[in-house]
């Protein structure tokens, strides 16, 4: 993965290098990513390229590998590092999937690492002041404030929000953090962006990810796009797409509120009203089943629950769609007919479409819509779901979320004793860590096993729980501290409520490469650190890609400045409050550094649900190393390839067994047409076996070379015995499996077994251990088991929302989601008619996430220097608004307003307004600039569009409302 050679004492010369060769001007000048992509770059921003310093004569320079932190593509990032300083970046030719190209932020990514604006060394908030201290005061400090706040008010007192930045390593690392400090309030970015899918998906299939890849796209007749604006918030990965429409003459449809740059390259656009993506897919649905054009075989053996669905979209007449979303009849027909007859199609979503109070709703609709086509399974088709930060995808898998323990195990008795055994400490322990919660307004009192076994609060509403009465806040205390790691203060909504709640704080500590908008942010004097952390190209590690592939970052260049990786905090802080020992037990610690690749082995050794088990770190090397060997459609080397032959890159999960029976990955979920051992699979066997009469098995369907040739379920040791398989352990693996089941050997499973025995036996016999079942169109465990259409809380149609309202008040993640009783205040004050305007966001290419890091970079921040407003033409015209003049945008909720510039433009339709997310700085027409610790100030300041977004929760998962909400707009 990484080399070394010698720079060329005197460079080759071309005809016109100024001494310099080509390859070697455009690599000192950081541009070659940018002209390598899809005109990422605009042309407007190109200036004369100068040439950086050559390497010193006769000087190693070693190339080392990392993964880019910008999005979840997974791009490749080619480093040449000479005495320890990163001088040069290489195209990344040889990665499959970004194949030498990046988009702006990932040209300019070196910059994240020396700028001078970043944190340098851990700061305290002394009144009112930033000064310096040192690592171990800090340390020392906060461990003590930690524990007095728990020993006041209870180990759920303090949350920890962690990263979609982190490592795989590092996230099971916080993960674990939390499970010995006693809470599960513990959570990261995806909360906020595709926590829905995951809910969404898994119910419907089994897992919660994408099923197909970014360069399997290149396989699809028919690309659907919703809520997905692919060519800002993936710019690389529209190669692959470009390639489905170009090479294969694609059908390339695009379904947003706006005509973005993605909609730009459509052959289709489709323009409906934001909030009514389950109207738009039953509508869809409407004309498929009308026409015949579903596909009856795959539903019959496949899918469960079809026919309620057909009773639902049977109400989605074309008339009432149109009425509701604004959509032709004609247009959406046509749609129809090419998503289920120009096959393989695939829906290509993001956070356009999740981000809704229905998300995950429409997340299941999108699934169903795949289901009745027979797009799932097979290339070219599936749910190709983009996520957002460079390990968002694994972030989740490794049990960054509130309801889970690591690789969505849940929060079961079952769940902890099964990683209790992996960590070698007694479950008992582990549950003696947890609060004793009172009963509270009637609610009755709460056990240490039963709050251990309890969700914890969502990040959306970290805020609330510091400042909602105690006796509505579902936990001992209400919340006193906040302990951030990698996250922005500008990404929840309903920010005004946020700042009250940031205020009460009794402890704030940032960790982060730079200050965030917690820094600057709202009126605290004391009690605040900031706490350097080096970037993730500054750290080792596995990230997983939105595919589910996992690649090894090397660590490029030593941490800067006073900064301390991820890995290193949390091992000091965790030997500051007393249980190092425990939590460290079987993972090597180097002058207080957790090993990322001991972390990796104790991940495989318990990741046997989700198909982490087989990624050991050699493994994941060797791909790096091997980059080149690996197809580009289908993400495979050929089978003589030395170290990685008939692997899939990245092993993407599911990689069934211990890492030395060599599964290759599984590049395509739910693929029948390949062997089990080959990377083939079924759906999942997750939900029983029957309900109401009806098999939840697979009927006539099964994998390639399966011994068992229909539906079955998922394999426990009695079924092993059953099937008389069982003699087909090895003597080791018995014994392991003994001693996991104890009394009740009969029960332990395929996910349990930590032997990894009953995973190989069924592999050897062709069968998926997880069982062989159908496909849930009909959810019955969720509010709506078939999803139905439900206005937005502050909805512009005031007149629909008694007949599609929102769903009633009641209780989520230890508060109440009083959706119902702000909708209908919101209908009976007659918002909309003061906010007439919809208001959405979205990503812009140029920056990413918060945006505190990229704003921070002087390439990015010439690109785009002021935060703006979309506002339609005919909208600006009433209300005498011109292009690129300052305008104030006033929100629902309260009294907020934001100063930003005017954009006038049609991508927009009238009615809608639309901001980017990534801005911060300025509060309701305030530049907060001088409240930044000195030097660390992003060049770009903006406000925040979520200081105008407003109430709204998605029942299942607590997914903010940021997509659709209500506001006006005046000149400044």
């Amino acid at each position: 993965m990484s080399s070394v050679r010698r720079s060329a004492s005197s460079p080759s010369q071309e005809p016109g290098a100024a001494g310099l060769d080509r390859r070697g001007f455009l690599q000192r000048s950081l541009v070659l990513g940018g002209l390598a992509s899809l005109g990422e770059l605009p042309l407007g921003t190109i200036r004369e390229a100068k040439a950086g310093p050559p390497p010193s004569a006769g000087a190693p320079v070693e190339i080392r590998k990392n993964i880019c932190t910008h999005c979840s593509v997974g791009c490749t990032v080619t480093a040449e590092v000479q005495n320890g300083v990163w001088i040069g970046q290489e195209p990344s030719w040889d990665s499959p999937i970004n194949r030498g190209s990046h988009c702006a932020k990932g040209a300019a990514i070196r910059e994240i690492v020396h700028s001078d604006r970043r944190l340098k060394y851990p700061m305290k908030l002394t009144g009112g002041e930033w000064r310096r201290i040192s690592w171990e005061d800090a340390i020392n400090e906060i461990g003590d404030k930690i524990l007095s706040i728990r020993q006041q008010a209870g180990a759920d007192a303090v949350y920890w929000l962690g990263s979609a930045k982190f490592t795989n390593e590092a996230s099971y690392l916080l993960r674990k953090f939390a499970a010995f400090w006693g809470t599960n309030s513990v959570d990261h970015q995806a909360r906020i962006c595709h926590s829905t899918t995951v809910a969404g998906v898994a119910n419907t299939w089994g897992y919660g990810a994408q099923t197909n890849s970014y360069n399997d796209i290149r396989n699809a007749k028919t690309m659907v796009f919703i809520g997905s604006n692919a060519a800002e918030a993936h710019p690389v990965a529209m190669q692959h797409l470009l390639a489905s429409k170009e090479i294969n003459r694609g059908n390339m449809i695009v379904m947003d509120p706006r005509f973005t740059r993605t909609a730009a390259h459509a052959t289709d656009y489709v323009r409906f009203r934001a909030g009514t993506d389950i109207p738009l897919v039953w509508g869809l649905l409407w004309h498929v089943f009308q026409n015949g054009w579903e596909d009856k075989e795959f539903i019959r053996t496949r899918v469960y629950g079809m026919e309620e669905v057909r009773k639902e979209v049977d109400k989605w007449t074309p008339d009432e769609v149109e009425r509701v979303t604004g959509v032709p009849p004609e247009q959406l027909k046509e749609v129809a007919r090419k998503f289920a007859t120009e096959k393989p199609a695939t829906i290509i979503w993001c956070m356009g479409a999740t981000q809704h109070t229905v998300g995950t709703a429409n997340v299941r609709a999108f699934c169903i819509a795949c289901l009745a086509t027979g797009n799932v399974g097979k290339p070219g088709t599936g749910a190709n779901i983009f996520r957002g930060h460079t390990n968002v995808q694994g972030a989740t898998d490794l049990g960054l979320d509130i309801t889970t323990l690591p690789l969505y195990y849940g929060l079961t008795e079952g769940a902890w004793k099964h990683w209790a055994r992996v960590w070698d400490v007694s479950y008992e322990s582990l549950r003696d860590r947890f609060d004793e919660v009172p009963a509270k307004a009637g609610r009755p009192a709460r056990s240490r096993k039963e709050n251990m076994e309890t969700p914890g609060i969502t990040s959306t509403r970290w805020f609330d729980a510091v400042i909602q009465p105690e006796q509505d806040v579902d936990q001992r205390s209400n919340l006193r501290a906040m302990i951030v790691m990698g996250h922005g203060g500008n990404t929840v909504t309903r920010m005004p409520e946020m700042l009250k709640g940031l205020e009460k704080l009794d402890l704030m500590v940032v960790m982060d490469p730079h200050p965030t908008t917690f820094a600057a942010i709202g009126n605290r004097k004391e009690n605040t650190y900031l706490l350097p952390i080096a970037t993730s190209l500054e750290t080792d590690g596995s990230r997983t890609a939105s595919n589910r592939s996992l690649q090894w970052g090397q660590q490029i260049v030593k941490p800067a400045f006073e900064s301390k990786d991820d890995y290193e905090v949390m091992y000091l802080l965790a030997k500051k409050l007393g249980f190092a020992d425990e939590m460290f037990k079987h993972i090597k610690v180097e002058n207080n550094r957790p090993s990322p690749e001991d972390l990796l082995r104790e991940i495989n050794r318990g990741g046997w649900s989700t198909g982490y088990c087989g990624q050991s770190p050699e493994r994941l090397q060797a791909h790096m190393r091997n980059q080149s060997k690996f197809d580009l459609v289908t993400l495979r080397a050929p089978k003589d390839a030395p170290e990685v032959g008939g692997d899939y890159y990245g092993l993407p999960w599911p990689c069934w067994g211990k890492p030395e029976i060599r599964h290759p990955g599984t590049a395509i979920l739910y693929n029948t047409s390949l062997h089990v051992k080959d990377g083939g699979s079924t759906f999942r066997a997750r939900f029983g076996t029957e309900r109401n009469g009806q098999t939840l098995l697979a009927e006539d369907s099964f994998s390639l070379g399966s011994e068992l040739t229909d539906g079955y379920p998922e394999v426990t040791m009695a079924v092993l015995k059953k099937l008389g398989w069982d003699r087909d352990l090895t003597a080791d693996e018995l014994a392991v499996i003994q001693r996991v089941g104890g009394d009740n050997v009969d029960t332990v499973s395929w996910a349990t077994d930590l032997s990894g025995g009953i995973q190989r036996v069924c592999l050897d016999h062709g069968v998926m251990h997880y069982g062989n079942g159908k496909a849930r169109a009909i959810a019955w465990n969720l509010p709506d088991p078939v999803p139905v259409h439900r206005e937005p809380i502050y909805s512009p149609r005031p007149e629909l929302v008694s007949k599609y309202p929102t769903r009633p008040d009641e209780r989520q993640f230890r508060m109440v989601n009083a959706g119902f009783t702000v909708q209908k205040s919101a209908v009976d004050r007659g918002v909309a008619k003061d906010f007439p305007l919809i208001l959405t966001s979205g990503r812009i290419v140029e920056y990413e996430g918060g945006g505190e890091e990229t704003r921070s970079n002087p390439w990015l921040a010439e690109l785009q220097q002021d935060m703006f407003v979309e506002i339609n033409t005919r909208d600006a015209a009433d209300r005498g608004v011109k292009d690129g003049q300052w305008v104030w945008v006033f929100g629902a909720e309260n009294a907020s307003k934001t100063r930003v510039k005017a954009l006038v433009t049609d991508r927009v339709g009238r009615g809608v307004a639309w901001m980017p997310f990534h801005f911060s700085g300025w509060w309701e027409g305030e530049d907060l600039r001088s409240r930044y610790p000195s030097g660390t100030d992003p060049v770009v300041l903006g406000e925040s569009v979520n200081t105008l977004t407003t109430y709204g929760f998605d029942p299942v998962t607590g997914m903010q409302e940021t997509k659709v909400t209500l506001c006006q707009i005046r000149p400044a």
